[in-house]
């Protein structure tokens, strides 16, 4: 029995063809706190340089085009014709409190059309630029696609605005078909759902147009290919398109998972789905209903999880390294003697190169209601920092021209905050707790100013409000870059040469003359050390 899993086990990793990336977490307006709809996304790329991309408001003559460039190599793809007026865009939300994240699942690779002239995340910002709701963003993204065509792989997006958060599901139709077929699920209210890289629409109703749009040829075309043969109703668009094997549940839905298990009791009974080992098991729901709700801290730190505390913990073996780390370097599969592996993918990934969360509220003017909260690394290792919706300049912080992949700069948030979590990784144990420290302080500390820049700009017009919250988001970014540049510091001089500076008070201990005294030096854990002498014997046993 055991054989005959395992083996199992290496075809499902051996056939699986995921490009693991992006994580989005999703919170329906009754399923929170405070009434906020929230989202989240992980752009989780390596060698990807994190910025935000910032579009103004603008109006266009007639005959104006707008050129295209793909999303990942930013090679140009050619021009479509500019609409008359264009809305605000900083990141991924625009003026209008409508955010648009994404996840890619690859799905059947024979789908991609390379002629298509949109990709996903050209996609993301035209549709920024030119809807105001979530229902209308579905339209214009599947009327583009249709007009167009799309050269993506398959995708999953995530669509909110303040009152309801979509999940559009899309994948194209192979070369010389223009187009998509896709289905697009509204998530109830009172609910959460997620999705990390695989699919996760099944069957769907086809009656409700309320909560469900499909594309008319969504099943005619998967009987056409072959991908399916049943009743309508028993269709389902993951199986058709993005078929489950071992990595789609391991490596992807397990990350869905460990997020509904934070707020739901009960969630064991999904464990055997996710762990991806057994074939004849329950399936994870599409969305579950939280049994406490989810708040604005709360989802940050879903957003850092490592499957602490379950069977998937990743700091609970030789893989964790001597400093006991959450992370396991890349790529996801390695081979000893011929024999395959896998390391864990958790939510919080070092590749990060930007992290959002959305947090759009109905009952404020959207100038006001409309905050993207934005990281721009690992989610473990760096603060969210506010950034509203109606905001009419950039922070150089978060500026594409401020630096690039191959350039550092201490004025890019991105390689600052790169610059303390690489430092910081080889010896997390050690060095992990004062970035936590100084990472809750400075949410908290920004979680309270929030409630303060908001009644100060409810009370202004709306002009008057768009440049105080334009100023605020410019200061808060300078306040998280003082605050990394300081901690990289300290960490620097604390830390020197895998030793300790011992402090008093919050002061370094010095002589009576003014210089060090001598340092600590901690050598490995414990936990390492027990197996550093297992694995050697009395090698270094002194006589």
């Amino acid at each position: 029995m055991k054989k005959r899993l395992l083996s199992a086990l290496m075809v499902a990793m051996l056939t699986s063809t995921y490009g693991w990336a992006c994580t989005n977490l999703i919170v329906g307006k009754r399923a929170s706190k405070d009434g906020s709809v929230m989202i989240t996304y992980s752009a989780d790329d390596y060698g990807s340089y994190g910025y935000l991309h910032f579009y103004p408001a603008g109006d266009h003559p007639a005959g104006t085009m707008r050129a295209l460039y793909d999303y990942e190599t930013n090679n140009y793809l050619g021009e479509i014709p500019e609409v008359a007026h264009t809305y605000g865009v900083i990141g991924q939300v625009n003026e209008h409190q409508l955010s648009i994240m994404e996840t890619t699942f690859g799905g059947r690779e024979e789908l991609t059309d390379s002629t298509g002239l949109l990709d996903y995340g050209s996609l993301m910002y035209v549709t920024l630029q030119r809807a105001r709701t979530a229902r209308e963003a579905i339209d214009v993204w599947t009327k583009l696609v249709e007009t167009y065509g799309y050269r993506s792989e398959g995708e999953s997006i995530t669509i909110a605005d303040p009152n309801e958060v979509w999940v559009l599901e899309l994948i194209g139709k192979g070369p010389g078909r223009k187009g998509a077929v896709w289905v697009a699920r509204r998530l109830p209210d009172d609910c959460i759902t997620g999705h990390a890289n695989q699919a996760r629409i099944t069957t769907f109703p086809l009656k409700d147009k309320e909560n469900c749009l499909y594309s008319k040829d969504v099943i005619k075309f998967a009987r056409e290919k072959g991908y399916f043969n049943g009743k309508d109703k028993d269709f389902s668009f993951r199986d058709a398109y993005a078929p489950n094997d071992f990595g789609a549940r391991r490596i992807c839905e397990a990350r869905v998972w460990t997020f509904f298990n934070r707020f739901c009791d009960g969630m064991n009974r999904y464990l055997p789905y996710a762990m991806g080992i057994e074939k004849d098991c329950e399936e994870m729901p599409w969305c579950v209903k939280p049994d406490r709700l989810v708040g604005l801290n709360d989802l940050k730190q879903a957003m850092r999880d490592h499957y602490e505390g379950t069977p998937m913990d990743m700091t609970q073996d030789i893989g964790a390294g001597p400093y006991e780390a959450p992370y396991r370097p890349t790529p996801l599969y390695f081979e000893v003697d011929s024999i395959k592996y896998f390391n864990e993918r958790p939510i919080s990934t070092q590749q990060t190169a930007v992290t959002y969360l959305a947090q759009l509220r109905s009952w404020l003017p959207n100038h006001v209601g409309g905050v993207l909260w934005v990281g721009f690394d690992d989610a473990n290792m760096v603060p969210y920092a506010p950034v509203y919706c109606c905001s009419t300049l950039c922070p150089e912080p978060y500026a594409e021209k401020t630096a690039d992949p191959f350039t550092f700069s201490t004025k890019s948030a991105y390689w600052m905050q790169n610059a303390l979590s690489n430092f910081v990784y080889p010896r997390y144990c050690q060095l992990f707790p004062e970035v936590q420290r100084a990472r809750d302080l400075l949410d908290n500390e920004l979680e309270t100013l929030q409630a303060q820049v908001e009644k100060e700009a409810t009370a202004m017009n709306e002009a008057e409000a768009i440049r105080h919250l334009t100023a605020y988001t410019a200061r808060t970014s300078g306040m998280m870059m003082d605050r990394w540049r300081q901690l990289f510091e300290r960490l620097i001089v604390k830390y020197n040469d895998m030793t300790e500076k011992p402090e008093k008070d919050g002061q370094y201990k010095k002589t009576a003359g003014g210089d060090h005294v001598p340092v600590i030096r901690p050598g490995y854990p414990e936990r390492y050390r027990r197996v550093l002498i297992e694995q050697t014997g009395d090698r270094y046993r002194k006589p």
